[in-house]
Protein backbone atom coordinates (compact mmCIF):
# COMPACT_ATOMS: atom_id res chain seq x y z
CA UNK A 1 0.00 0.00 0.00
CA UNK A 2 1.36 3.37 -0.74
CA UNK A 3 0.08 6.87 0.83
CA UNK A 4 0.37 9.17 -1.41
CA UNK A 5 -0.20 13.18 -0.06
CA UNK A 6 -0.04 15.69 -3.58
CA UNK A 7 -2.70 15.54 -6.32
CA UNK A 8 0.62 15.93 -9.00
CA UNK A 9 2.34 12.71 -7.41
CA UNK A 10 -0.86 11.16 -7.48
CA UNK A 11 -1.51 12.12 -11.23
CA UNK A 12 2.12 10.94 -11.83
CA UNK A 13 0.79 7.58 -9.86
CA UNK A 14 -2.19 7.61 -11.73
CA UNK A 15 -0.40 8.09 -15.17
CA UNK A 16 0.76 4.64 -15.09
CA UNK A 17 -1.95 2.80 -13.96
CA UNK A 18 -4.43 1.27 -17.29
CA UNK A 19 -6.41 -1.19 -15.11
CA UNK A 20 -10.09 -0.65 -13.87
CA UNK A 21 -9.72 1.16 -10.46
CA UNK A 22 -11.80 1.22 -7.75
CA UNK A 23 -12.28 4.02 -5.71
CA UNK A 24 -13.86 4.84 -1.75
CA UNK A 25 -13.66 8.37 -0.67
CA UNK A 26 -14.25 8.48 3.18
CA UNK A 27 -13.40 11.25 5.94
CA UNK A 28 -10.99 8.83 7.80
CA UNK A 29 -11.78 7.46 10.99
CA UNK A 30 -12.82 4.19 9.21
CA UNK A 31 -15.24 1.56 10.50
CA UNK A 32 -15.69 -1.85 9.39
CA UNK A 33 -18.87 -0.01 6.98
CA UNK A 34 -16.19 1.69 5.57
CA UNK A 35 -14.13 -0.95 5.37
CA UNK A 36 -16.58 -3.20 3.20
CA UNK A 37 -16.93 -0.72 0.91
CA UNK A 38 -12.79 -0.95 0.15
CA UNK A 39 -13.43 -5.14 0.26
CA UNK A 40 -16.24 -4.32 -2.70
CA UNK A 41 -13.88 -2.10 -4.31
CA UNK A 42 -10.91 -4.36 -4.66
CA UNK A 43 -13.09 -7.46 -5.55
CA UNK A 44 -14.16 -5.85 -8.71
CA UNK A 45 -11.22 -3.51 -9.93
CA UNK A 46 -7.75 -4.46 -10.79
CA UNK A 47 -6.58 -1.15 -8.20
CA UNK A 48 -8.14 -0.13 -4.88
CA UNK A 49 -7.95 3.09 -3.95
CA UNK A 50 -9.42 5.51 -0.71
CA UNK A 51 -9.24 8.61 -0.14
CA UNK A 52 -8.81 10.31 3.38
CA UNK A 53 -9.89 13.68 3.88
CA UNK A 54 -11.72 15.39 6.19
CA UNK A 55 -13.57 17.73 3.97
CA UNK A 56 -14.05 21.86 5.25
CA UNK A 57 -16.58 22.69 2.54
CA UNK A 58 -18.79 20.30 3.46
CA UNK A 59 -19.03 21.62 7.51
CA UNK A 60 -21.32 24.24 8.52
CA UNK A 61 -20.11 27.32 10.96
CA UNK A 62 -21.46 25.66 14.12
CA UNK A 63 -20.07 22.40 12.64
CA UNK A 64 -18.04 19.66 14.05
CA UNK A 65 -15.20 20.81 11.51
CA UNK A 66 -12.47 21.10 14.26
CA UNK A 67 -13.47 17.97 16.46
CA UNK A 68 -14.44 14.99 13.87
CA UNK A 69 -12.54 12.27 14.54
CA UNK A 70 -9.05 11.91 13.01
CA UNK A 71 -6.72 9.42 13.63
CA UNK A 72 -4.58 8.30 10.76
CA UNK A 73 -2.14 5.20 11.81
CA UNK A 74 -5.21 3.37 12.89
CA UNK A 75 -6.63 4.07 9.04
CA UNK A 76 -3.94 3.03 7.42
CA UNK A 77 -3.55 -0.22 10.00
CA UNK A 78 -7.04 -0.53 8.50
CA UNK A 79 -6.32 -0.22 5.10
CA UNK A 80 -3.26 -2.32 4.79
CA UNK A 81 -4.65 -5.58 3.76
CA UNK A 82 -7.03 -3.88 0.99
CA UNK A 83 -5.74 -1.26 -0.71
CA UNK A 84 -3.11 -0.26 -3.40
CA UNK A 85 -3.43 3.56 -2.54
CA UNK A 86 -4.17 5.84 -0.04
CA UNK A 87 -4.67 9.34 -1.08
CA UNK A 88 -4.38 11.84 2.18
CA UNK A 89 -4.20 15.18 0.93
CA UNK A 90 -4.38 18.53 3.30
CA UNK A 91 -6.71 21.25 3.37
CA UNK A 92 -4.17 23.53 1.27
CA UNK A 93 -3.79 20.78 -1.11
CA UNK A 94 -6.97 20.21 -2.22
CA UNK A 95 -8.49 24.18 -1.51
CA UNK A 96 -5.47 26.41 -2.40
CA UNK A 97 -5.44 30.15 -2.07
CA UNK A 98 -7.39 31.66 -4.29
CA UNK A 99 -9.66 28.61 -4.91
CA UNK A 100 -13.12 29.80 -5.89
CA UNK A 101 -14.75 27.09 -8.29
CA UNK A 102 -17.88 25.28 -7.26
CA UNK A 103 -20.01 22.72 -8.05
CA UNK A 104 -23.69 22.55 -7.34
CA UNK A 105 -26.26 20.21 -8.21
CA UNK A 106 -30.17 21.55 -7.17
CA UNK A 107 -33.36 20.16 -6.82
CA UNK A 108 -32.04 17.20 -4.86
CA UNK A 109 -30.32 19.23 -2.62
CA UNK A 110 -32.55 21.72 -0.54
CA UNK A 111 -34.54 19.17 1.05
CA UNK A 112 -33.76 16.61 4.04
CA UNK A 113 -30.22 17.29 4.94
CA UNK A 114 -29.76 20.01 2.63
CA UNK A 115 -32.42 21.76 4.33
CA UNK A 116 -30.62 21.89 7.66
CA UNK A 117 -27.25 22.33 6.20
CA UNK A 118 -27.14 24.77 4.35
CA UNK A 119 -24.54 24.77 1.56
CA UNK A 120 -23.45 20.95 2.79
CA UNK A 121 -23.99 19.75 -0.84
CA UNK A 122 -22.23 22.25 -2.28
CA UNK A 123 -19.16 20.79 -0.51
CA UNK A 124 -19.81 17.82 -0.77
CA UNK A 125 -20.12 17.93 -5.13
CA UNK A 126 -16.84 19.62 -5.16
CA UNK A 127 -14.52 17.71 -3.38
CA UNK A 128 -16.05 14.83 -4.78
CA UNK A 129 -15.86 16.32 -8.01
CA UNK A 130 -12.23 17.02 -7.62
CA UNK A 131 -11.72 13.63 -6.15
CA UNK A 132 -12.87 11.78 -9.45
CA UNK A 133 -10.99 14.13 -11.42
CA UNK A 134 -7.89 13.30 -9.51
CA UNK A 135 -8.26 9.87 -9.12
CA UNK A 136 -10.10 9.29 -12.13
CA UNK A 137 -11.90 5.61 -11.13
CA UNK A 138 -13.32 3.25 -13.35
CA UNK A 139 -15.93 2.78 -10.39
CA UNK A 140 -16.95 4.26 -6.84
CA UNK A 141 -18.49 3.22 -3.77
CA UNK A 142 -20.82 4.48 -1.31
CA UNK A 143 -22.35 3.44 1.74
CA UNK A 144 -26.46 3.70 1.70
CA UNK A 145 -26.59 5.04 5.03
CA UNK A 146 -26.28 8.19 2.96
CA UNK A 147 -28.87 8.21 0.88
CA UNK A 148 -28.92 11.66 0.32
CA UNK A 149 -25.46 12.09 -0.42
CA UNK A 150 -25.52 8.91 -2.86
CA UNK A 151 -28.73 10.45 -4.73
CA UNK A 152 -26.71 13.71 -5.20
CA UNK A 153 -23.83 12.69 -6.61
CA UNK A 154 -25.35 9.73 -9.20
CA UNK A 155 -27.58 12.81 -10.32
CA UNK A 156 -23.91 14.71 -10.45
CA UNK A 157 -22.38 11.97 -12.40
CA UNK A 158 -25.28 11.45 -14.39
CA UNK A 159 -25.21 15.09 -15.49
CA UNK A 160 -21.54 16.15 -15.81
CA UNK A 161 -21.19 12.81 -18.00
CA UNK A 162 -18.68 11.43 -16.19
CA UNK A 163 -17.15 8.03 -17.43
CA UNK A 164 -17.34 5.84 -14.03
CA UNK A 165 -20.17 3.63 -12.07
CA UNK A 166 -21.64 4.97 -8.63
CA UNK A 167 -21.93 1.58 -6.74
CA UNK A 168 -24.08 1.76 -4.04
CA UNK A 169 -23.34 -1.13 -0.96
CA UNK A 170 -25.72 -1.96 2.13
CA UNK A 171 -25.45 0.12 5.80
CA UNK A 172 -23.63 -1.99 7.91
CA UNK A 173 -25.30 -2.37 11.27
CA UNK A 174 -23.65 -3.17 14.66
CA UNK A 175 -25.77 -6.64 16.01
CA UNK A 176 -28.36 -4.27 17.87
CA UNK A 177 -28.76 -2.10 14.18
CA UNK A 178 -27.47 1.21 14.96
CA UNK A 179 -26.06 2.26 11.50
CA UNK A 180 -21.99 1.99 11.86
CA UNK A 181 -21.15 5.84 12.06
CA UNK A 182 -17.54 7.74 12.59
CA UNK A 183 -19.93 9.81 14.49
CA UNK A 184 -21.17 6.66 16.67
CA UNK A 185 -17.79 7.70 19.12
CA UNK A 186 -19.88 10.87 20.17
CA UNK A 187 -22.44 9.21 21.80
CA UNK A 188 -22.14 8.64 25.63
CA UNK A 189 -22.87 5.26 26.94
CA UNK A 190 -27.10 6.16 27.81
CA UNK A 191 -27.40 7.93 24.59
CA UNK A 192 -25.58 4.69 22.85
CA UNK A 193 -27.94 2.20 24.65
CA UNK A 194 -31.18 4.56 23.42
CA UNK A 195 -29.69 4.89 19.84
CA UNK A 196 -30.67 1.58 18.16
CA UNK A 197 -34.46 3.12 18.36
CA UNK A 198 -33.71 4.84 14.81
CA UNK A 199 -33.51 0.87 13.08
CA UNK A 200 -36.13 -0.15 15.51
CA UNK A 201 -38.53 2.61 13.91
CA UNK A 202 -36.91 1.64 10.37
CA UNK A 203 -38.24 -1.97 10.75
CA UNK A 204 -41.52 -0.99 12.30
CA UNK A 205 -42.07 0.80 9.26
CA UNK A 206 -41.00 -2.02 6.63
CA UNK A 207 -43.06 -4.69 8.60
CA UNK A 208 -46.43 -2.18 8.55
CA UNK A 209 -45.68 -1.75 4.68
CA UNK A 210 -45.14 -5.48 4.40
CA UNK A 211 -48.91 -6.12 6.20
CA UNK A 212 -50.40 -3.84 3.66
CA UNK A 213 -50.01 -0.34 4.87
CA UNK A 214 -49.13 2.55 2.25
CA UNK A 215 -50.18 5.95 3.99
CA UNK A 216 -47.19 7.72 4.75
CA UNK A 217 -49.47 9.43 7.62
CA UNK A 218 -49.78 6.41 9.64
CA UNK A 219 -46.33 4.77 9.11
CA UNK A 220 -44.93 8.07 10.41
CA UNK A 221 -47.07 8.50 13.47
CA UNK A 222 -45.60 5.14 14.72
CA UNK A 223 -42.40 5.66 14.01
CA UNK A 224 -42.23 8.70 15.52
CA UNK A 225 -43.87 7.11 18.72
CA UNK A 226 -41.37 4.69 18.93
CA UNK A 227 -38.48 7.05 18.76
CA UNK A 228 -40.17 9.41 21.41
CA UNK A 229 -40.44 6.96 23.95
CA UNK A 230 -36.43 6.91 24.13
CA UNK A 231 -36.19 10.36 26.48
CA UNK A 232 -32.68 11.06 25.29
CA UNK A 233 -33.83 11.07 21.27
CA UNK A 234 -34.79 14.44 19.31
CA UNK A 235 -36.18 13.78 15.49
CA UNK A 236 -35.43 16.70 13.60
CA UNK A 237 -37.22 14.79 10.62
CA UNK A 238 -38.68 11.49 9.63
CA UNK A 239 -39.39 11.85 5.74
CA UNK A 240 -40.72 9.71 2.99
CA UNK A 241 -39.34 10.51 -0.53
CA UNK A 242 -38.96 9.12 -4.11
CA UNK A 243 -35.77 7.11 -3.61
CA UNK A 244 -33.98 8.68 -6.82
CA UNK A 245 -35.46 12.26 -7.22
CA UNK A 246 -35.96 12.47 -3.51
CA UNK A 247 -39.73 14.40 -3.99
CA UNK A 248 -41.67 13.72 -0.88
CA UNK A 249 -44.77 11.25 -1.49
CA UNK A 250 -47.34 10.69 0.74
CA UNK A 251 -48.40 6.73 -0.17
CA UNK A 252 -45.18 3.90 -0.35
CA UNK A 253 -43.95 2.68 -3.28
CA UNK A 254 -41.69 0.60 -4.60
CA UNK A 255 -39.02 2.60 -4.35
CA UNK A 256 -40.00 4.94 -1.16
CA UNK A 257 -36.99 6.02 0.76
CA UNK A 258 -37.52 6.65 4.50
CA UNK A 259 -35.36 8.52 6.04
CA UNK A 260 -34.36 10.72 9.16
CA UNK A 261 -32.18 12.95 11.22
CA UNK A 262 -32.43 12.31 14.92
CA UNK A 263 -30.40 14.13 17.31
CA UNK A 264 -28.64 12.54 20.45
CA UNK A 265 -27.58 15.85 22.80
CA UNK A 266 -25.00 17.31 20.42
CA UNK A 267 -24.64 14.43 17.96
CA UNK A 268 -26.88 13.70 14.38
CA UNK A 269 -27.46 10.61 13.91
CA UNK A 270 -29.21 9.69 10.04
CA UNK A 271 -30.54 6.13 9.21
CA UNK A 272 -32.41 5.11 6.18
CA UNK A 273 -34.20 2.44 4.72
CA UNK A 274 -35.68 1.86 0.91
CA UNK A 275 -39.93 0.48 1.33
CA UNK A 276 -41.52 -1.99 -0.51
Amino acid sequence: MKVIETINEFHKTRNNITNKVGFVPTMGYLHEGHISLVKQARTENDISVVSIFVNPTQFGPNEDFKTYPRNMQRDLAMLEPFTDYVFAPSDKEMYPEGYNTWVETRGITEVLEGAIRPGHFKGVTTVVNKLFNIVQPTKAYFGQKDAQQVAVIKKMVKDLDMNLEVVVCPTLREPDGLAMSSRNTYLTPEMRKGAPVLYKSLQKAQTMVEEGEQSVTAIRREMTDIINKEPLANIEYISFTDNETLKEVYHVKQTTLVSMAVKFGKTRLIDNIVLG
